[in-house]
C-alpha cells in the first residue's frame, strides 16, 4: 500500500507517524511551504517532499507515480480530480465532524458554536464538492460543557482523527479497499470560517 500524505503543521506530522505505525508505506509528502512542521517530519524519515507551487490547489503532477492512496491531513488546498484519479483507491481526508454536518473550515468552532453534545470526527473520500465525499470512517466523542474549540480539538477530535487515520490504513492494507457510504445531504450543514468581533 504505496500512500501519498497530503497536509501541514502538527496534524500532518502526527498523522504520518500514525500512517507508518500502521505499516503504511509513504512514498511521498505534499505540503503548502517549505518551512511545514510535515516537511520537516518527513525528511527526517528520509521521504521525499513537494513543495505545492500553489498552496491552494495539489495537481495530479504533485502525487508521485504509484501511490494507491492519497491520504489528507490539515491540507486546505483542493487536490484535484485529476489527482486523486492518480491513485488506484483514490483519496481520503479526515474532517473534525460528523458529516455532513458542520462542512467547511470552521468546524470545530461551529460545533462548540452550535451548543452541540456531541462531536466527532469522518475519514471521508475527496470529491469535488467541498467535504461532500462519501463517508468511510466515523466516530464520536462527548462535548465538554464550556469548552473552547481550541479544547475540543486538542483534548478529543485530533487525537481521534489519528486513531481514525490509523484504522483506515489498517483496512486499507487487509482489504485492499476503502468503506463508502453516502453522506445523507438533507442533514448537511456549513461550518464557514467565523468572522472576529
Amino acid at each position: 500500500m504505496k500512500i501519498t500524505v497530503v497536509g501541514s503543521r502538527y496534524f500532518g506530522s502526527a498523522a504520518l507517524d500514525a500512517i507508518l505505525a500502521e505499516g503504511g508505506n509513504v512514498i511521498g509528502v505534499v505540503v503548502p511551504t517549505a518551512d511545514d512542521r510535515l516537511k520537516s517530519a518527513a525528511e527526517q524519515k528520509g521521504i521525499p517532499v513537494t513543495v505545492q507551487a500553489d498552496p491552494k490547489v495539489v495537481p495530479a503532477s504533485e502525487i508521485p507515480d504509484g501511490t494507491d492512496l492519497i491520504v489528507t491531513a490539515h491540507s486546505h488546498a483542493r487536490v484535484t480530480a485529476e489527482a486523486v484519479a492518480k491513485a488506484p483507491l483514490g483519496g481520503v481526508g479526515y474532517h473534525p465532524s460528523l458529516l455532513p454536518r458542520h462542512r467547511g473550515i470552521a468546524a470545530v468552532e461551529w460545533t462548540v458554536k452550535e451548543g452541540d453534545a456531541i462531536a466527532g470526527g469522518t475519514i471521508y473520500h475527496l470529491a469535488d464538492k467541498m467535504d461532500a465525499g462519501a463517508i468511510a470512517m466515523q466516530d464520536w466523542c462527548f462535548v465538554r460543557k464550556g469548552e473552547t474549540a481550541r479544547e475540543l480539538w486538542e483534548r478529543a477530535l485530533a487525537p481521534l482523527g489519528l486513531k481514525l487515520i490509523g484504522r483506515l490504513v489498517r483496512h486499507a492494507n487487509q482489504h485492499g479497499s476503502i468503506p463508502s457510504l453516502p453522506q445523507d445531504e438533507q442533514f448537511a450543514t456549513r461550518a464557514p470560517k467565523i468572522k472576529d468581533a
